[in-house]
């Protein structure tokens, strides 16, 4: 025989009434279990039984750093000095992948083809920090505070050096709308012609040795 009974209540809503039974006994107990574990629980997280937010959240961050650490090891060291610049930026590989990290991650500040917005003109002679591959490089890694982001984090060592490829190839390419030319015209030539003319001739003017 069944435990409850159907009773109707004196509630008449557009002719519909509703029973006043008691709730199931299952769902009452359950009720009252949430009661006593939320309880426990509160105790338990106060004299450290259980881990808190905090706690996973170290944990979860030194796994992932865990991780990271072991697949840098696993992986090739990687060495950039003006050899593998070099060697990138007569890549036409690497310029086409440069291209595409410029395009995602560049062309907001420094315009699509390199011309300037934000950030300088890419494609003229004059640079704020350098014009060495080696200081672009440098300046892609590190940014530069309150005017350039850092891109260490975010770019592989690969995309950095496809990019400063990619800067390479953009070099003397004019394109329209171009920002007006800033910092220090650079002279590759004459980079190293004045370290030699300075070795051989004291009295030779900077800048007109030869390479």
């Amino acid at each position: 025989m069944s435990k409850y009974h159907d009773r109707l209540t004196d509630h008449d809503y557009d002719g519909i009434q509703e029973f006043d039974n008691p709730m199931p006994g299952w769902w009452v107990n359950l009720f009252f279990l949430s009661i006593l574990w939320a309880g426990f629980y509160v105790v338990a997280l106060g004299m450290g039984w259980i881990n808190g937010y905090q706690d996973d959240l170290r944990a979860g961050q030194s796994e992932v750093q865990a991780m990271k650490t072991a697949h840098e090891a696993s992986k090739p060291k990687v060495i950039i000095n003006d050899e593998t610049l070099t060697a990138a930026i007569a890549d036409a590989a690497q310029v086409k992948a440069g291209a595409k990290v410029f395009g995602a991650s560049c062309a907001s500040c420094h315009g699509a083809a390199g011309e300037g917005m934000i950030g300088p003109n890419l494609t003229d002679k004059f640079w704020l920090y350098g014009g060495k591959p080696m200081d672009h490089f440098n300046i892609i890694a590190k940014g530069v505070e309150g005017k350039m982001p850092a891109w260490e984090s975010i770019l592989q060592v690969e995309e950095r050096v496809a990019l400063v490829a990619f800067i390479a190839s953009i070099q003397g390419t004019n394109p329209p709308n171009a920002k007006e030319p800033q910092g220090d015209e650079f002279k590759p030539e004459a980079a190293d012609g004045d370290k030699k003319g300075d070795a051989t001739d004291p009295a030779a003017p900077k800048g007109d040795a030869p390479a």
